[in-house]
């Protein structure tokens, strides 16, 4: 049973390498190709079977889903993102198209297939590598996922051209599905907290977004990136896709197994994939400079371009379509690239620290928006997470405490809060470079309302080794965070629910204490 074996090679490596301190994705790709080499010396039929197939391509919607749940598209659409993803499409195309035309003596066709194929880097590893690390809110992360959508455009744009199709004219429907967000709203808020959550997700992202871009002509991978993003500004959008995440993780083993099982290559593939892997640090180096170029700072220019240090699941797609001959060694190529990102990526930041001397001198005088320097001036009260805990918390102070601002990581919460008059700026906790840049001379108290239990922690932290000595609190539903919370540097965390039954206690005993006694019966 070709299942069972999948599930224990996967099990088995997976707990290895996490062992020794990698990825689990690391272990899921060297489960494929040890099986892929097991089947090859014994004869057992051991392939990627229609059902692994169908895994894989769930898992990959999955997370383009939860991603898209993350995502606000004012923070994508953006000049370092567009105009990084095109320059840095054309000048790949450019350098690589004449040097394989030369070098393995291919057509002028072919070598600007593969040009392209190997131009794009992997939105899925990542989305995972970022989402691992709690980065994908984090301005080196908002950058990387928007240039790997604008990849992921492109990608579309040759395979449909390459395929000699178009969209139907029923594709023009996509652009009236933003009239549709206020009903994705409703059955979101009618579907509870279990189950029913559940389906709306796999609804959401398998069907309407899956098979319903597919039934115009579209890429299904777009669709479930789509419908996520129609939803990243409802409050609830965070909890489905928390509630997804055991699902999802689950398939995505199938995507990683698929590549791996999918054969052994011979040499000429090996000797390409070599070689490409020994080309792909100069994808990294271009979206270093290139970013620099658009006013980031080298840092974070550093962390989204080693981010995107790899090749692409989406070369795959495209050699399926285009150049079906050269899959097997781009796959191999992809798998290589998997295996070096992933670890490095996970040292990324300590990477950077080493070189930040000798990286910063490349930086530009003038800093992208999104990184200046923050100061909070005579601020004496600080509310950080500007949801509905957050907005309430600042409320109620305000009327006490003029000195009082607060922080969120959306731009566009903070610009409807802006209008409704109140003092809140862009900051996200998560980013280190923001606590680097962070000044707050006079605060007395941070109050940690953001909704993730990482930022809660991120922040606290953080605020400790500021040297803040003042009162933190926060809030959580659960006792075990809260004992994190306060174990991370926060003075007290509040347990949520409990606190709203003493709330309501006191209401009543305040009621109580007001209403007059009532009559005795008469007739007692």
């Amino acid at each position: 049973m070709p299942e069972a074996l999948w599930i224990s090679f996967a099990f088995v490596l997976g707990l290895t390498v996490k062992a020794i301190g990698l990825p689990p994705l690391v272990g899921y790709l060297a489960a494929g190709f040890v099986l892929s080499g097991l089947s090859a010396a014994t004869g057992l039929a051991i392939e990627a079977t229609n059902v692994l197939e169908h895994i894989a391509h769930l898992g990959v919607l999955l997370l383009l889903f939860t991603v898209g749940l993350k995502l606000k598209l004012r923070s994508i659409i953006s000049p370092e993102v567009i105009g990084g993803s095109l320059l840095h499409f054309g000048i790949t195309c450019a350098v690589f198209t004449p040097g394989l035309y030369l070098l393995m003596e291919l057509t002028w066709q072919t070598a600007f297939l593969l040009a392209i194929a190997l131009s794009f880097s992997s939105t899925v590893l990542v989305a995972k590598v970022l989402e691992t690390k709690r980065e994908l809110r984090a301005f080196h992360g908002r950058v990387a996922i928007g240039i790997l959508i604008m990849q992921d455009l492109i990608a579309l744009v040759v395979m449909s051209l390459a395929a000699g199709q178009t969209p139907s004219q029923w594709a023009l429907v996509v652009f009236g599905l933003p009239l549709l967000r206020p009903l994705l709203f409703r059955l979101l808020d009618a579907s509870g907290h279990d189950e029913l959550l559940v389906l709306l997700g796999l609804l959401l992202a398998l069907v309407l977004g899956g098979l319903g871009f597919e039934a115009v002509g579209l890429s299904s991978e777009l669709g479930a990136l789509v419908l996520g993003a129609m939803l990243a500004n409802h409050p609830r959008a965070q909890e489905l896709a928390k509630s997804l995440w055991s699902v999802k993780e689950m398939f995505l083993v199938g995507f990683f197994l698929q590549i791996g099982i999918g054969g052994l290559p011979d040499g000429d593939a090996l000797l390409f994939a070599a070689v490409a892997l020994l080309v792909v640090p100069l994808k990294g180096v271009l979206f270093f400079f290139l970013l620099l170029a658009f006013r980031l700072r080298s840092r974070s220019s550093f962390l989204s371009a080693l981010s995107l240090t790899n090749y692409s699941e989406f070369g795959l797609i495209v050699a399926s379509v285009a150049l079906p001959e050269w899959l097997v060694p781009l796959a191999i190529t992809v798998a290589l690239s998997f295996v070096v990102s992933a670890p490095v990526n996970r040292l990324s930041h300590a990477v950077y620290e080493r070189f930040s001397a000798r990286l910063a001198r490349f930086e530009s005088q003038r800093r992208h928006p999104d990184e200046q320097p923050i100061s909070l001036g005579n601020t004496r009260l600080l509310v950080m997470g500007m949801g509905r805990t957050g907005s309430a918390a600042y409320d109620q102070l305000a009327h006490e405490e003029p000195l009082i601002k607060a922080l969120d990581s959306d731009p566009a919460k903070v610009e409807k809060h802006q209008k409704e008059g109140r003092n809140v700026v862009f900051g996200d906790a998560e980013d280190i470079s923001f606590w680097q840049g962070l000044h707050m001379p006079a605060v007395e108290a941070v109050i940690l309302a953001m909704g993730d239990i990482e930022g809660k922690l991120i922040a606290a932290r953080n605020l400790r080794k500021k040297g803040f000595t003042g009162y933190i609190v926060a809030h959580t539903l659960y006792a075990d965070e809260a004992e994190r919370i306060r174990e991370a540097g926060a003075d007290e965390a509040y347990l949520t629910m409990s606190e709203t039954g003493v709330a309501l206690a006191s209401q009543v005993l305040h009621r109580n204490r007001q209403a007059p006694p009532p009559m005795e019966n008469a007739n007692a």
